[in-house]
């Protein structure tokens, strides 16, 4: 999944938004617990915590997935305006204020700039991190 996210950044220059940013670090949460827990190789009940780990940042994930969704859904005029950027709302305010911000969105978060058979890209993050955490929960539920 962050393969594909850098690939849209880079070679297809589009900017994530703050919203954006955020699911990267719950993608790339679920993916560094996934690995530490091939790494590792725990037993029955090592299994389920690491279950439990990756359902809880993929849900995380979704959630912000499914808030962008509702943002892209709003008719244009209820839209929120477009705030500053990420960078400067970290260098600006404190991290509690910082997410509270980038979680109530804005207007780049709301702009569908790509779709693939017209699902977007938080729409394609959101049916990936829903699948991480099925296996998530068979790992919870069956540790074998």
């Amino acid at each position: 999944m962050m393969g594909v996210a850098l690939y849209m950044e880079h070679a297809m220059n589009l900017e994530p938004c703050p919203l954006c940013i955020m699911q990267r670090v719950m993608v790339i949460t679920v993916g560094a617990i996934a690995l530490i827990a091939a790494i590792h190789g725990p037993q029955h009940n090592g299994i389920k915590l690491y279950g439990a780990g990756l359902t809880v940042f993929a849900l995380g994930g979704a959630g912000l997935a499914g808030r962008q969704l509702w943002l892209q859904s709003l008719p244009a005029d209820e839209v929120p305006a477009c705030g500053p950027s990420l960078d400067y709302l970290m260098d600006v305010f404190p991290l509690t204020e910082v997410l509270s911000l980038v979680l109530s969105g804005d207007g780049t978060c709301a702009e569908v700039v790509w779709t693939l058979f017209g699902i977007s890209i938080p729409g394609w993050t959101l049916i990936g991190l829903i699948g991480l955490m099925a296996i998530g929960i068979f790992q919870y539920v069956r540790p074998k």
